[in-house]
């Protein structure tokens, strides 16, 4: 009896630091705050003065000035160039403002946020039983049956942008050099999955984080093969649109009829702001579980491939989770976080040409911003900054 009592002592101390959900891993983020009586859109959000919720009008008004006043023009298209920001505080909205022809109810691009959507429709499969993360992809989608080393290729994989998939990303590339490029506009426009998985492997399945629309659009194509066509086209509008009131929508599809999961959802930035909330809610909406608990610690912690990733310029800027993006520096390989004078339980789904819904939990705070920015004018970090020091309670 003794000894059953040591071992059991052992085996709860070694457990009391590592995740117990059922989506493993360590987790080194810190557990959302505990909210007691979240309010909820009904089917929209509550309008209340800044201050009525802690936050100082005059600090917004830099906030405005920061993110609004032009430093280029619609010929070179360089500068700040923002459409839309929304801000909401304890469920409530405090700041909403529109420029360059956009206003409340008028859909925009959200580029690569869509990835980060796309990752709710797994959080839905995962709850419903109907996948597991650590299954190869394969189990479920064929073409990534190709040889022994894409067999490897796990949903987690996918998620955590380690697939090992020879893509390129980059725009400027060109169509012959960029997969990315391909995929969406020439070769690979009919099937996108399918062109996709059909890439050889740059490395180990879950040792090398490349962010990747490829492994987006394979994880698509997976899902489609899981609930069957007729539920897959409903997916998103029934099990997330639907049941957060967001009705204004477009989400384009590949000429296989998958949804374009790394690109092409659009959506006004209030209802941006619900998927935001459904995060900082642990995945409850009006009282009800949609994804699995625990889903945002795994949303919230960066990917264990950047254990082993090796080091390129870019990596230092990265905090790349499960298709968002974490606040927390990957300290065991020198990455500091991305956004310093943030919260440092910032999480964030970011797109192309400056589209980006910000999660603080701490503050109880959901920022969206939709932008049009060709270069790297708009600064994350001064923005958060600004947003941060206009909470004064």
């Amino acid at each position: 009896m003794k000894h059953i009592l040591i071992l059991f002592f052992v085996l709860f101390t070694y457990q009391c630091g590592k995740d117990l959900s059922p989506f493993g891993g360590e987790v080194n983020v810190t557990p959302l705050p505990k909210r007691l009586k979240p309010e909820w859109p009904n089917p929209e959000w509550k309008v209340v003065t800044p201050e009525s919720v802690g936050v100082s009008s005059a600090k917004l008004k830099l906030v405005d000035e920061y993110a609004f006043t032009r430093t280029g023009d619609d010929t070179d298209r360089k500068g700040r160039r923002t459409d839309a920001v929304v801000i909401l505080r304890n469920g409530k909205l405090i700041y909403e403002k529109y420029a360059r022809n956009f206003k409340q109810d008028k859909v925009h691009i959200t580029w690569s946020v869509s990835k980060s959507i796309l990752q709710t429709m797994y959080g839905i499969a995962v709850k419903d039983g109907l996948i597991k993360l650590d299954d190869p992809g394969y189990y479920h989608y064929e073409p990534l049956s190709r040889d022994e080393a894409h067999k490897k290729i796990t949903i987690r994989h996918l998620l955590n942008m380690s697939s090992g998939l020879t893509a390129e990303e980059g725009y400027e590339s060109g169509p012959l050099k960029s997969s990315v490029i391909a995929m969406l506009y020439t070769r690979g426009r009919q099937d996108m999955g399918s062109f996709c998985a059909n890439l050889p492997l740059r490395s180990e399945p879950g040792t090398h984080v490349y962010y990747s629309s490829c492994d987006t659009n394979i994880l698509s194509a997976i899902l489609k093969k899981v609930y069957g066509k007729e539920e897959y086209d409903k997916l998103p509008f029934e099990k997330i649109f639907k049941p957060l009131g967001i009705s204004n929508v477009t989400f384009e599809r590949d000429g296989s009829g998958t949804y374009v999961g790394s690109s092409y959802l659009y959506l006004t930035a209030r209802d941006l702001a619900k998927i935001g909330y459904l995060y900082l809610n642990d995945g409850i909406w009006n009282g009800e579980r949609y994804l699995p608990e625990g889903w945002s610690s795994f949303t919230r912690t960066p990917a264990p491939g950047y254990k082993t990733t090796p080091y390129s310029e870019d990596l230092a800027e990265d905090n790349y989770t499960a298709h968002w993006y974490a606040n927390t520096g990957v300290p065991e390989r020198g990455i500091h976080e991305p956004w310093p004078d943030a919260p440092k339980d910032t999480f964030a789904a970011l797109g192309h040409w400056g589209q980006m819904m910000y999660v603080i939990p701490s503050l109880d705070l959901i920022v969206v911003r939709f932008g049009d920015d060709r270069e790297k004018a708009f600064i994350k970090n001064d923005f958060l900054k600004l947003i941060k020091e206009s909470v004064i309670r």
